[in-house]
């Protein structure tokens, strides 16, 4: 059982998605009994939210009222009809935008043609939700904008069905299962990698006869040598540094596909109140900008409007485990503009949001403010991969290839890769990465027990 006000805030990933028996991170954690007693329940795991969980919300619109619903309700179906529709674009050779982006805003364009007479107000709303929903999009996708990700091979991502969950122990309460099957020391943290040489013939010190192909220094002096080294870290440390990382550096086609592919921030903004000012029930708060609209371009200025990306914020559940705790998200520029502010800027600029959008000048404000910062992680630089405009997922299976090429090369398999950003369905989940970590030790596993040629 939990202490009770734990405190736990998830830095980095938040929910299982779609937390079903084809989701390997949903049965470890079942096997272990990681979970609460709603993610067990059969009707859960067969729910279809396509990715984007039903929760009970409020709309907060930017003229201090509660949006209507049905409005919302409306507006926000429009959206996933159009988003499920980029589908069929799926292996078209000809199709009609780059971008998701470009696509549904033409699409709106379209279908939101301008009402009559005092339908004017109706227009309006739905367009500034339409916006919300863009922005809600760049959050999932990591992007900073949906103009970024490319259409055609937008629905190669595949959605697993479940009511997406969190754990009641944090997430960090399965890599510690994992762990503690391992040898004691098998692990070590704090291990900055400097470079990685391969192809080389390197010697260990006082025995000539054992000669690895691998050399892995740390950015302490520390070396390993290896025959066989596996590759995880995020897309955003690879596109920073491969050039140098990398001894010799990796084949053309591997750097293209680093470059080619796309890699954004999402962040996390948590504020803990003494009380809260929403109802019990409700688990999501979102914020709208009512002058908003896709078809107009957005503001630029970071500096002013920077906070008007956030899509807005999910209560953090129960809380007398968490407290009274809203999580906010935000993506792209704007999110890393938020990273610069100190804790006291992003604090003032969160109760200045959410005192417009209540009504309430009076509004307490947060007590205390924790956000992630992923783009400034040095080993990280953003939070997780998207297919963008001038890739494909064929850059994703290039991504995961391992090296050397040459598969008759007597010595296989010295820099294999793994990674959220390696799996060409589940890219940008903890579930691709987990998948992707077995299939590279698989493809070892195949190497060792393979009839060794007389």
């Amino acid at each position: 059982s939990l202490p009770a006000a734990s405190g736990l805030a998830e830095m980095g990933a938040h929910w299982i998605h779609g937390p079903s028996p084809g989701n390997p991170v949903f049965c470890l954690a079942s096997r272990y009994g990681l979970l609460g007693p709603e993610a067990a329940q059969e009707e859960n795991q067969q729910v279809e939210a396509g990715g984007h969980p039903p929760m009970p919300s409020v709309t907060y619109g930017s003229s201090g009222k509660v949006l209507n619903p049905k409005a919302v309700r409306e507006a926000r179906d429009l959206f996933y009809a159009l988003l499920a529709s980029t589908r069929a674009f799926q292996g078209s050779k000809e199709p009609p935008w780059p971008s998701v982006g470009q696509y549904v805003r033409a699409e709106i364009a379209r279908t939101v043609p301008t009402m009559a007479g005092g339908q004017e107000d109706a227009r309006r709303l739905q367009l500034a939700v339409l916006a919300a929903c863009l922005k809600l999009e760049c959050c999932i996708s990591g992007t900073h904008s949906m103009d970024l990700v490319a259409l055609e091979p937008f629905g190669e991502y595949v959605s697993l069905p479940g009511l997406d969950c969190t754990f009641p122990g944090g997430y960090s309460s399965l890599a510690e299962r994992l762990l503690s099957d391992l040898p004691e020391g098998t692990v070590l943290l704090n291990k900055a990698v400097r470079t990685i040489q391969w192809q080389g013939s390197f010697h260990e010190e006082g025995d000539d006869a054992r000669v690895f192909p691998v050399r892995v220094e740390c950015e302490d002096g520390d070396v390993f040598l290896a025959d066989h080294v596996i590759i995880s870290v995020p897309l955003g440390f690879l596109k920073e540094h491969h050039q140098k990382f990398f001894q010799p550096p990796l084949p053309e086609r591997k750097a293209q596909a680093i470059r080619n592919l796309g890699f954004g921030t999402n962040n996390k903004i948590f504020l803990e109140f003494e009380e809260p000012f929403w109802e019990p029930e409700q688990q999501l708060l979102e914020v709208v900008w009512e002058d908003e609209s896709p078809l107009e371009e957005p503001s630029t200025d970071l500096e002013t409007s920077w906070f008007k990306k956030l899509i807005g914020f999910v209560v953090l559940q129960p809380p007398e485990q968490h407290g009274h705790v809203l999580c906010g998200f935000i993506a792209g520029k704007e999110s890393e503009h938020m990273e610069t502010l100190s804790d006291a800027e992003v604090l003032s600029a969160m109760t200045r949001v959410l005192r417009t959008m209540t009504g309430n000048p009076n509004l307490p404000a947060p007590r205390s403010v924790l956000r992630s910062r992923w783009h400034s992680a040095p080993y990280t630089l953003g939070s997780y991969s998207y297919v963008a405009v001038g890739s494909s997922g064929d850059d994703i299976d290039v991504l995961a290839q391992p090296l050397p090429e040459d598969p008759r090369d007597p010595r296989p398999l010295q820099l294999l890769f793994a990674g959220e950003a390696t799996h060409r369905t589940f890219y940008s989940t903890t579930h691709g990465a987990l998948l992707s970590g077995w299939r590279e030790a698989e493809r070892l596993n195949q190497l060792f027990q393979a009839p060794v040629p007389s």
